[in-house]
């Protein structure tokens, strides 16, 4: 399947899934005139993606096997080629999907995966180079759009294909051999020996490999490794919305577990304004000069954040079929004041053995010193993390979170302050004790 079949799929199910949508709403005569300017928009926005993709498919030098040249996203395509390869449902494969969004912990809590040994092949943030393709061909991505494109993306690479993922790579890889892939050293698997390919002097490859010396990644190599793992793990910030999810948590090949991890939103915005500090220079002068218009667009856009971060936990705490003991919501809180319990309870939620190497990973790198624990480090002194930001975001700024994002606080159990005192009074704590996977809790405590 090539990428100009995929980009009119992709095109195709965004109109399916918008017009059912709209079926119940509107009558007939508006849906029609309502769908022909979307089509026509779309239309236009997936034509200028296809050009792109289908300008650097020609670029590649063809040489694999079917299974690694181009989309293998056609249902009956990818059914045989995976099958032949391996049945990684009926073979005890399993499948992880960690969802988050930025600054809550998840590169942190990304680790308890990627160092459980030889049998897990990891990938961080791979659909950050979806984004950024989508980015730069139509601004901003259309959530409906970009969330088919990262669902179809997840699929492939949870059947060990990364063709489709190389056709969103700038500049694309030649004979599947990439410098590009955005964070490569964060992958264990990626750095092994068997994907370590001869260094080459004469090309830059930021995101290299530290455990060892290698050169460019080879996608061969790495679809190679990823078959002979038992067990996969992905972790995304890019997914908006669990239910997006659906056709890929109920596809028979794979076994997939949602880990869900959130954070205080007024922690999140805390840490964004020093991790993304130019992003965030309107909060930073609210901060410092004044008052915050509530209806302004960045408040507007943090409430609509919070929305779809409670309504994808309200989904999957509601356990519908597709989603049953498939989902488990994890506070960021709990993970850093109980890591090793909790890291416990996700292994016994996806049923994949705890080794001892994951367990030692956990034990030296959540009592790391303050130099190791950067804004982008894996290190966490993980106990002081959980206070650390009430000392850091303005208590007018923390009044605006709890407005624009106060259902979804209630939902995960973060108390509210009414004062600045009580913000920075370190004995009182803002955290609910609550539980949301009691069958895991039970499990493991009994």
């Amino acid at each position: 399947m090539n990428l100009n079949s995929y980009t009119y799929r992709l095109w195709r199910d965004f109109q399916t899934e918008s017009c059912s949508r709209m079926r119940n709403k509107y009558v007939i005569l508006i849906i029609c005139i309502v769908a022909l300017v979307i089509i026509e928009k779309e239309n236009n926005i997936i034509s200028r993606v296809s050009d792109k993709l289908t300008h650097r498919q020609t670029q590649q030098t063809p040489g694999l096997p079917s299974f690694f040249n181009g989309s293998s996203l056609d249902d009956s395509e990818m059914s045989i080629n995976s099958t032949q390869l391996v049945d990684p449902y009926q073979a005890g494969h399993k499948h992880i999907l960690l969802l988050a969004t930025t600054r809550t912990g998840s590169s942190f809590v990304g680790e308890f995966f990627n160092q459980l040994g030889t049998n897990m092949f990891y990938l961080f943030e791979p659909l950050w180079h979806v984004e950024r393709t989508l980015s730069q061909d139509t601004g901003i991505p259309n959530s409906n759009i970009s969330s088919i494109a990262y669902r179809d993306v997840l699929l492939s690479l949870f059947l060990c294909d990364f063709s489709l993922l190389e056709s969103f790579i700038s500049p694309p890889p030649l004979e599947h051999v990439t410098p590009a892939l955005f964070r490569r050293e964060s992958s264990m698997a990626l750095c092994e020996e068997q994907v370590c390919t001869p260094v080459q002097k004469n090309i830059f490859e930021r995101y290299h490999c530290r455990m060892r010396r290698c050169g460019p990644l080879n996608f061969t190599l790495a679809s190679q490794s990823c078959l002979r793992k038992k067990h996969r793990a992905i972790k995304t910030v890019r997914v908006r919305q669990l239910d997006s999810l659906r056709l890929l948590l109920e596809d028979p090949r794979l076994d997939i577990k949602v880990i869900h991890l959130v954070r205080d939103p007024r922690a999140v915005l805390a840490s964004r304004m020093v991790a993304f500090s130019s992003k965030y220079q309107t909060w930073k002068s609210w901060a410092a000069n004044g008052e915050v218009p509530i209806d302004d667009e960045e408040v507007k856009r943090l409430q609509g954040n919070c929305n779809q971060i409670r309504e994808s936990a309200e989904l999957g705490l509601s356990q519908p079929d597709w989603l049953e003991n498939r989902y488990m919501l994890v506070r960021y809180e709990d993970i850093a004041r109980y890591p090793m319990q909790k890291a416990a309870e996700m292994y016994r939620f996806t049923g994949i053995p705890f080794t001892s190497q994951a367990r030692e990973w956990i034990i030296r790198n959540t009592h790391a010193s303050e130099v190791a624990s950067g804004v982008y480090s894996t290190q966490k002194n993980s106990s002081e993390q959980v206070e650390k930001w009430r000392f850091s975001i303005p208590f007018k700024l923390a009044q605006v979170v709890q407005e624009v994002c106060g259902p979804t606080m209630e939902l995960f159990g973060y108390r509210f302050v009414d004062s600045e005192e009580t913000l920075v009074n370190k004995s009182i704590s803002l955290l609910e004790e609550k539980q949301f996977n009691l069958s895991y809790v039970t499990d493991f405590n009994s």
